[in-house]
């Protein structure tokens, strides 16, 4: 059986980054893309080094032309698509709605929102002829009405419902939305240093006690069960919002092979 090949985007750091190599330890090979194209560069090095095949397809996600060309170079590449997994998010702005930007609003969306769409609107034809799987990232905020992050928020929200249309629409492919819960990466260290001035001060207490507490999560935990769903969610599962701590989510991840 021919290694599966997987699109995943925001690998530079944090989760994808994670998920590169766990992929990777999976037998995967990999397609990476993020903005930062040295330290991409690096991450694909690593992934290489633990048995992956990868390409590395830099560029903003948030642009479409960037979608349809790190579908195409996959295709070119490898002929063919198994999985994609939109990771890249960003959460800036982050404020009351009354005082946020309408152009930083704008780009959380076409990062959050426009680029997992467009990634899957040029892959679809790749994903229906292997059965694949689309994998959307998406956050506990798509689900809770936090303060200060209305375009991460609902951009996530958005994420979810796109979700469920795909599935509806496209019964030969298994398309999931995510939630990773909180996790120790750069999101983290931004809410820390800049939500004291910007979020409700309860809230932003919350999220200084989470590190405090020793209750973020690995990014290598997470990325475990983000490739056990990426390679193997049943097709039942469809359009569903799984989290990665869910005991059914946990049952599909198999020993690394390193």
């Amino acid at each position: 059986m021919a290694s599966p090949v997987v699109i995943l985007t925001g690998a530079s750091r944090g989760l994808g980054e994670a998920a590169a190599y766990e992929a990777a330890r999976q037998g995967a090979h990999l397609v990476l893309n993020a903005r930062n194209a040295a330290r991409l560069r690096q991450v694909a090095e690593r992934a290489r080094d633990l048995g992956a095949e990868v390409l590395v397809v830099p560029g903003d996600i948030g642009l479409p032309l960037t979608a349809r060309r790190l579908v195409q170079q996959t295709l070119s590449h490898f002929g063919r698509v198994d999985a994609v997994v939109n990771n890249a998010a960003i959460i800036q702005p982050i404020g009351p709605i009354a005082e946020l930007d309408p152009y930083a609003w704008q780009t959380n969306w076409q990062v959050n929102v426009l680029g997992p769409a467009m990634v899957v609107r040029w892959a679809l034809p790749a994903l229906r002829e292997h059965q694949g799987r689309v994998v959307n990232v998406s956050s506990g905020a798509a689900i809770k009405p936090y303060p200060s992050w209305a375009p991460y928020a609902t951009a996530k929200a958005a994420l979810n419902h796109f979700t469920r249309i795909l599935a509806a629409e496209e019964p030969r492919i298994t398309t999931l939305a995510f939630r990773p819960g909180v996790i120790d990466t750069d999101m983290q260290r931004f809410i820390r240093e800049h939500g004291a001035e910007h979020m409700p001060p309860e809230l932003y207490q919350r999220f200084l006690h989470y590190r405090e507490a020793g209750k973020l999560e690995p990014p290598e935990r997470v990325a475990r069960a983000l490739i056990a769903v990426a390679l193997r969610a049943p097709h039942a599962w469809s359009g569903e919002f799984v989290s990665y701590d869910e005991p059914r989510v946990q049952a599909l991840i198999q020993p690394s092979n390193s």
